[in-house]
């Protein structure tokens, strides 16, 4: 095709694109490859098709969207300054402010066009600009989906089928000439309706309530459901066809009426240039970089408390999937946080990793072995592990305690919390972030702003909301009902997907906070390391920052310990087991109690290592309560002894099991004398230990041979387990690798498409293979194979799937044909058999 010749469809646009401008349409438009079209005449029919259109138009901008928008209620094909003037209008507007404004839409409209013509969704020269007829139909009005726009039909469209008789009628009353030809009459009406003067002139004899009612109209919807019996200003304006019937109840403002009482625009407010993201404070970036290293300590340290909290058997999971209300409630009193805190750490540790499903019948959450691995890193990869992990996730904790489109509740680890856009929102956020100057924290409101600008609110559907939208609201006056009959997706609905966009983007600034990502609102920079450099940077970036930890305490006399900063990981796991933490912050308090002695003691710790790891690694002396303390209740421990019996209870001393016995809170326990120092229980030695605990004994478990069992924390792991794999939003961006070859595909296929014959005639659309005998065949290729000419043939490969393809043969022999196909871009060998029919290329193919 010469380059001067206009293209005449979208396909002859598309072929007369180079291989870069394909491959950025297939990266933009990903679908189109699924699977790659064999030509291009198939690549611009997928183009078109309305659930692909959908998916493009949802990843336009606003000032995109509006263009796309103007041209559906624009001439087809549309000249540039035609379009250009829909959305400045036609300069009767007075004011600097349209002047700016003008000038903005000016500079704005070739990007905008460039950016549709690189997803095929405009195509054609500027002086006939063709929106896709799927895009149009989406976009264009309807009695049953009114335009983004708000306009409605063209005189034209809304006359259809209208009488002739009654045609005249409203020449006449608008004081046009008369006319019996239905098309001349059409044609006197928009001309007076887009005549500035004369459409003034019909304007200025208006009843006042005439005008009031146009007012009302003017910006859509356009269509009013009039009574029986009109009000004198509605008739007024019926009579002169600035209200045109739709049905016996209904009317609609014509297009050209409205455009003239909108000076012109298609839309009440075009929006060229993005929101600016605004700035509420500007803070010293070491400061925020200090501030997010503290909350990525503090982040890794509630994982961890979370993960050895469930370390004996964490909760089991619900009949649905997921985690109960009162599991989660006891995780976030653990951690000390609120529950939709608790909700995402509880996701943040399953999508990293580092929590999974034992897979046992009486299924329930544990760490997984790669918890231990992560435990081992130092902690700025810990970190980036996490940032990462958040990052990629589509499970949205924010979502935890809301409702399914069924009204469920949805749990957190459930199955129902994944949405693909979760990603593409939280980087978009960052990068928005990342765009502000060092140490700034961005305004919320302005945040969101822009982010409904790079996606405007819309539902992607026929007359969906969109950029330029004044969805009225039905209201009866003066006997019209105003705004309908409204479009079914004319609002926003709660948990669609513009919606939930500007959700995950606050559920972001939040999650960010708490990770560490940034401090104090403002994206630190190890944040901008990550997002940029890659983790390695932004490891580096952190390392410095993280406070070293400590290899020791201050003991009290009030039976507490206070860590002044973070400890080191033996000395931290010694000290959780001893000691309860009381309180946490920049200094962590333990407390030592009679239950926390005693639990190092089931570990399998003696009075004396208790005695010698205090000294060790007290800064101040030992408290001789705390030494009471221990010496009381390694003295008592193991007094009791528990075993299988089912169970028992051992003691030496008789007068104990008396006690025991007279108890009355032992009596759940269902004891009973076997011997003077033994007394056996209908309970499990599980139970029956903490049943006596919990009575004020202190027992210790044994086995089977008699030796004190010690009992180890942490100790339950899930077997190995992946990640969850993030549920990808459509189709995955593919790489340039396959892109140059998907390009390629659909060049060669195109030219096998297109070749001529030597005879002169063209190859047959696709799916019709040439014919010919098998003589003809092996005659044909062998001649090619002499002469190194290329032929065209038609091929059914083992599955029975038929294609065309333009090879040059090499050789003959066999039965087989080894040749380089151009359809593939390789050399291939061909069983003769499969060969339907072949025939000879013109000589200036190219092929």
């Amino acid at each position: 095709m010469g380059t001067t010749t206009p293209p005449r469809t979208l396909a002859e646009a598309l072929r007369a694109r180079g291989d870069e401008s394909l491959a950025r349409l297939l990266r933009a438009r990903p679908d189109l490859l699924n699977p790659v079209p064999n030509d291009i005449t198939q690549l611009a029919t997928r183009a078109g098709t309305r659930a692909s259109v959908v998916r493009a138009l949802e990843h336009l901008d606003r000032f995109a969207l509006q263009t796309a928008e103007a041209l559906a209620v624009a001439p087809d094909p549309a000249p540039y300054d035609t379009l250009l003037s829909l959305l400045t209008g036609d300069g009767q507007d007075d004011g600097d402010q349209r002047d700016d404004m003008g000038a903005a839409i000016a500079a704005a409209l070739p990007v905008a066009l460039k950016d549709l013509r690189e997803q095929a969704l405009v195509w054609g020269e500027d002086e006939r600009l063709h929106l896709v007829r799927t895009a149009r139909e989406l976009l264009a009005p309807s009695p049953q989906h009114p335009s983004p726009t708000g306009l409605g039909p063209t005189v034209a469209e809304a006359t259809a089928g209208m009488s002739p008789g009654r045609l005249q009628e409203i020449l006449t009353d608008a004081g046009l000439p008369a006319t019996h030809d239905p098309v001349s009459a059409v044609t006197a009406l928009s001309g007076l309706f887009t005549d500035r003067t004369r459409m003034g002139a019909l304007l200025d004899t208006a009843p006042v309530e005439a005008l009031s009612v146009l007012d009302r109209l003017v910006w859509g919807p356009p269509y009013g459901e009039v009574t029986p019996n009109p009000t004198p200003p509605v008739k007024w304006l019926r009579d002169r066809g600035l209200l045109l019937p739709v049905s016996t109840r209904t009317v609609v403002l014509p297009r050209e009426a409205a455009l003239h009482l909108r000076a012109g625009r298609a839309h009440r407010v075009p929006e060229p240039v993005a929101p600016p993201v605004e700035a509420t404070a500007e803070r010293d970036p070491q400061a925020v970089d200090r501030a997010a290293a503290g909350q990525a300590f503090m982040a890794m340290s509630t994982i961890e408390e979370l993960l050895k909290f469930w370390n004996g058997g964490g909760p089991a999971i619900l009949r649905a999937g997921g985690l109960s209300v009162r599991e989660l409630k006891r995780a976030a009193s653990a951690m000390d946080v609120s529950e939709p805190v608790a909700a995402f750490w509880v996701e943040l540790a399953y999508a990293a990793g580092l929590l999974a499903s034992d897979g046992e019948t009486d299924e329930r959450y544990a760490a997984t072995p790669a918890y231990d691995d992560w435990l081992e890193l130092p902690a700025q990869d810990r970190w980036v592990h996490l940032a990462t992990a958040w990052l990629a996730a589509t499970r949205t904790a924010g979502l935890v305690g809301g409702q399914d489109a069924k009204g469920r509740a949805l749990s957190a680890l459930g199955p129902e919390l994944d949405r693909s856009t979760a990603p593409e929102v939280r980087r978009r956020v960052l990068a928005l972030l990342g765009a502000l100057p060092p140490g700034t924290a961005p305004d919320p409101a302005s945040l969101l702003a822009r982010l409904r600008w790079e996606r405007p609110l819309r539902t992607g559907t026929k007359g969906g909301t969109a950029a330029g939208t004044s969805a009225g609201t039905p209201s009866r006056a003066a006997g019209t009902t105003y705004g309908a009959p409204a479009s079914p997706a004319a609002a926003t609905a709660p948990g669609d997907t513009a919606d939930l966009r500007s959700r995950i983007a606050l559920w972001t600034l939040n999650e960010s906070e708490l990770l560490g990502i940034t401090g104090r609102g403002a994206l630190s920079s190890q944040a901008r390391a990550l997002l940029e450099d890659g983790p390695d940077e932004a490891a580096a970036r952190l390392a410095p920052l993280v406070p070293e930890p400590l290899d020791h305490v201050l003991l009290q006399a009030d039976l507490t310990a206070v860590a002044p900063g973070p400890l080191n990981r033996p000395l931290a796991e010694m000290l959780s087991v001893l000691a309860d933490i009381e309180s946490k912050g920049g200094a962590t308090v333990y407390r030592f109690t009679p239950g926390s002695v005693r639990r190092a003691l089931d570990a399998g710790q003696a009075a004396t290592d208790l005695h010698a790891f205090l000294a060790a690694h007290s800064r101040t002396p030992v408290p001789q309560p705390l030494s009471y303390l221990i010496d009381d209740v390694a003295r008592r421990h193991g007094h009791l002894r528990i075993g299988a019996a089912s169970a028992y209870v051992r003691c030496d001393d008789e007068a104990v099991l008396n006690e025991i016995l007279a108890d009355k809170r032992s009596a759940n326990l269902r004891l009973r004398r076997l011997a003077p120092t033994v007394l056996a229980a209908q309970t499990d030695p599980a139970s029956l230990l903490e049943g006596l605990r919990e009575i004020g004994y202190a027992p210790a478990a044994e086995s089977a041979e008699g030796d004190v069992l010690i009992t180890r924390a942490g100790a339950r792991r899930t077997p190995p387990r992946s990640a969850p794999a993030p549920v990808p939003e459509g189709p995955p961006v593919p790489d340039d690798t396959l892109l140059g070859a998907a390009v390629r595909a659909i060049r060669a296929g195109d030219t096998a498409a297109t070749v001529v014959r030597k005879d002169g005639t063209e190859v047959p659309v696709a799916g019709s293979l040439p014919r010919t005998t098998s003589a003809e065949t092996l005659a044909t290729v062998q001649a090619a194979a002499m002469t190194g000419s290329a032929v065209w043939i038609g091929y059914v490969n083992a599955d029975g799937a038929a294609s065309q393809r333009v090879i040059a043969p090499v050789r003959v022999e066999g039965g087989f044909v080894t040749a380089f196909d151009h359809t593939a871009d390789e050399v291939r060998t061909y069983p003769l058999h499969r060969i339907t029919g072949v025939a000879e290329l013109a000589d200036d193919t190219g092929a």
